[in-house]
């Protein structure tokens, strides 16, 4: 009873607390429902970026990999203040002086409106048959296990999953579809925090436990029970091979944090250059320290339960969490789990909306459209696809390698095509826009072959990398034959202040440092 009534208080407080600030709000522009009227300070930018990507597919599948692969996982995160600092430095300053809202505006404007057009259906339907689904399933997961809700219903597991999973589904569309982009940051700016305080105490409690009152001694005896899973280093066979730092995965990280709708739309929404910048690179802080949440119980789940949940991984930090945490506790953080998963569900309809309404509907259907007629047309679209994703979401049950390891392995269908051609859109001057939609056309059927069709014996991160230098040289070849015509890029005027941040620098050069540090300190075991 205890943990249902820390649930619901803590739920309940956050969706005050956003009705509270937005209550004067009239979300009649498509600014002020799509990038939260261009006010975002950088703190609100970074507790929404890190809440936007941190969640349950985080909590239950980087838990559930670490468990099994230890701490090899951790390049996700920690090569993400890299792509970061690349984010802040170079691209955000390029998409503010351009006046953005969407991503595929800026390839209109270096291409054409074809590549615009193929680029946001591609983005609109990864968000459906990938993401949505995951996150919706993995919260699943997590709140069946915590309340045991098919056995409160008196239904099977599976009916059980699907009712949380329908329940999760209505909740996070009514943030998205109802308070646009700015209530999607404020909610996520308390989820934030108590997704910190939260996460972090799972790890501190079960190391204080297992020290008997020190944490240090607790964390001792988890390395002394299993070095071999505080190694950074993969090997060549493991879930995440070192080599792969070098190839596809710093493509996929430049286009997570520099060039994907979901994330960067937070910083579009900064009131000036200086809060877009401090928002990125506190997020790179922020990723520095989340293996502390999202690795690091794993491999103290290891020291609990050895390799009995070795089948069914995903499953581990559920169980953590029932062991570790007080009875109370446990509801306010089921709360926490809860915002993360409407977190990331809200803010990737809301891009979703973003990209259809701008980039699909004012372009090709209603070029006449105005601010209400297009954030009535993003509120129709988020509710479609949320329906879409409420349907998907059981079917990526029983994943072999985990959860997030199948969430890595279906972004990559969108996420290296479309980084292809964007980083040649910005280093590549030559690349037309034919260049760019062959391209785009090759990457996806090469991968999707590759990968899920012939399932050649090569790390898919690998196939990332494989598949980019392909890209750009079927980029130059297409090219050569038929040129680029207009080399103008049609700029918007300034609406805001472009100073930027005076430790913008200094920071990132501490983030760069940091990240060498680690993989230094951590891969000679």
């Amino acid at each position: 009873m205890l943990t249902v009534i820390t649930f619901i208080g803590f739920t309940a407080f956050v969706a005050f607390y956003a009705w509270f600030k937005l209550r004067n709000d009239k979300m009649e522009t498509s600014d002020d429902y799509f990038l939260g009227g261009r006010s975002l300070t950088g703190i609100v930018i970074a507790g929404s970026m890190l809440l936007t990507n941190i969640s349950t597919e985080h909590l239950i599948g980087m838990n559930g990999s670490s468990y099994k692969n230890g701490f090899i996982i951790i390049g996700w995160e920690v090569t993400s203040a890299l792509a970061l600092v690349v984010a802040a430095l170079y691209f955000i300053p390029k998409y503010l002086k351009l006046g953005l809202t969407t991503i595929p505006e800026y390839l209109e404007k270096r291409f054409d409106g074809l590549t615009r057009s193929l680029v946001a259906l591609f983005l609109v339907i990864s968000f459906v048959v990938t993401l949505l689904p995951i996150v919706l399933y993995t919260g699943a997961i997590n709140l069946e296990s915590i309340f045991n809700i098919s056995e409160v219903l008196e239904v099977s597991k599976t009916e059980g999953l699907w009712i949380t999973v329908v329940a999760i589904g209505v909740i996070g569309s009514f943030y998205a579809i109802f308070g646009g982009l700015k209530a999607v940051a404020v909610s996520d700016t308390i989820n934030g925090y108590g997704l910190l305080i939260g996460g972090i105490l799972v790890p501190v409690i079960a190391l204080v436990s297992i020290g008997d009152g020190n944490p240090l001694t607790g964390l001792t005896k988890v390395f002394e029970h299993a070095p071999e899973k505080f190694n950074v280093v993969g090997a060549k066979d493991s879930v995440m091979p070192f080599g792969v730092l070098f190839t596809g995965l710093i493509i996929n990280q430049l286009y997570f944090w520099g060039m994907n709708q979901t994330i960067i739309q937070r910083a579009l929404g900064a009131k000036n250059l200086k809060e877009a910048q401090k928002g990125l690179l506190f997020t790179g802080v922020l990723k520095i320290l989340v293996p502390i949440i999202i690795i690091l119980p794993g491999v103290i789940g290891f020291y609990y339960f050895g390799d009995s949940l070795y089948e069914t991984q995903d499953l581990i930090y559920p169980a953590l969490i029932k062991k570790v945490l007080p009875l109370g506790m446990v509801g306010f953080f089921a709360a926490v789990v809860m915002g993360a998963v409407l977190s990331t569900f809200n803010s990737v309809l809301n891009s979703a909306a973003t990209i259809f309404s701008i980039d699909v509907y004012k372009r090709l259907i209603n070029k006449e459209a105005g601010g209400k007629r297009l954030v009535w047309v993003g509120r129709a679209v988020s509710s479609i696809l949320a329906i879409f994703a409420i349907i998907c979401a059981p079917l990526v049950a029983g994943a072999p390698d985990g959860l997030y390891q199948l969430l890595q392995q279906l972004n990559g269908i969108f996420f290296i095509p479309v980084a292809s051609i964007m980083l040649a859109g910005f280093f590549l001057e030559k690349i037309s826009a034919v260049g760019a939609k062959a391209a785009l056309i090759f990457g996806l059927l090469f991968y999707i072959i590759t990968t899920f069709i012939l399932k050649v014996d090569v790390h898919f991160i690998h196939i990332w990398g494989i598949e980019f230098v392909l890209n750009v040289i079927i980029m130059f070849a297409v090219s050569y034959y038929y040129p680029r015509k207009n080399f103008s890029i049609r700029t918007a005027p300034i609406k805001m202040d472009m100073i930027h941040w005076k430790y913008a620098k200094h920071l990132s050069a501490v983030l760069v440092f940091v990240t060498i540090l680690i993989y230094i300190l951590l891969g000679q075991n």
